[in-house]
């Protein structure tokens, strides 16, 4: 099993002139602690299940290219984009250029979006959400016609593009990791046996095993292997969490057949929680 930290509370002591500093130091202690991916949320503010509007929020790519900068072998992607929030054709730039400076090491983790209020505060397009997943499904299109070697033109309901031209392309082969977040039984998981490389489910036991199992007919329907599809969720671990019992969270989701762990620290210091991962990379890292 991999594991990854994702970053998603920047309130740390000392505010915004300490930012860049504690997070580079939290990148490289991360790697060098042997957690294999790096991921933060794609929101411009702060989410309600974490903390107030207000609180720090950094632009998610902005950051992925500061991260991308301080570290060597850490995967690197959002937890997830909106789709809403960029037009395909530049979001699929934006990975590409992401994966060339990184040496090869971006993803694309993508959703529907749902935070309406931050869209309608910052004035993004907040479509209904089938044509959200409609835009979802087009943005999943066109982003793989970019990374091949197609540059013709794409027509769709909602996209238009004259020429997929995008130079340079990315490193990594054959195309940048894709990840579609989110458990919807019709829509999503559809959306990741015909298009992605890994799912994200929040819930676990018998849920989730249901879930796995709604993924799995819909491989079979579209002529996909399950087993080539990685199957990842996220924990959340506080101040009190010992390493048994991260192990034991993970042990459960590893049974479930869970293959990537996100682990998500709101009230430890962030140094802590890379203590706490680090100190059972290794074990699970043979599972």
């Amino acid at each position: 099993m991999d594991l990854g930290f994702h970053i998603a509370d920047f309130t740390w002591t000392g505010g915004p002139p300490e930012l860049a500093p504690t997070l580079g130091r939290l990148a490289r202690e991360a790697e060098a602690g042997g957690i294999a991916r790096l991921t933060v949320m794609d929101h411009f503010w702060q989410i309600g299940p974490v903390g107030a509007p207000e609180e720090s929020m950094l632009e998610a790519y902005t950051t992925l290219g500061y991260l991308a900068a301080v570290t060597e072998r850490v995967l690197l992607h959002t937890l997830v984009t909106g789709v809403v929030y960029r037009e395909p054709g530049f979001l699929a730039k934006v990975i590409s250029t992401l994966d060339v400076l990184s040496g090869g090491r971006a993803g694309l983790g993508i959703g529907a979006a749902w935070f309406q209020e931050e869209a309608e505060g910052l004035g993004f397009a907040f479509p209904p959400l089938g044509e959200r997943f409609e835009r979802l499904e087009e943005t999943l299109q066109i982003c793989l016609q970019m990374w091949g070697e197609d540059e013709d033109s794409f027509a769709g309901r909602h996209y238009r593009l004259g020429r997929t031209l995008n130079s340079p392309a990315p490193l990594s082969r054959p195309h940048p990791f894709v990840l579609v977040g989110g458990g919807g039984e019709r829509k999503t998981l559809r959306l990741v046996a015909q298009y992605a490389n890994a799912c994200n489910i929040f819930v676990g036991g018998d849920e989730a095993r249901h879930k796995l199992n709604v993924l799995r007919s819909h491989c079979e329907t579209v002529g996909r292997d399950y087993d080539e599809i990685e199957k990842t969720t996220m924990i959340k671990i506080d101040a009190s969490t010992s390493q048994g019992e991260l192990l034991d969270k993970l042990g459960a989701g590893h049974d479930l057949g869970f293959t990537t762990t996100y682990v998500f620290a709101r009230n430890p210091e962030p140094r802590a929680a890379i203590e706490l991962l680090a100190g059972v990379a290794g074990e699970v890292g043979g599972w």
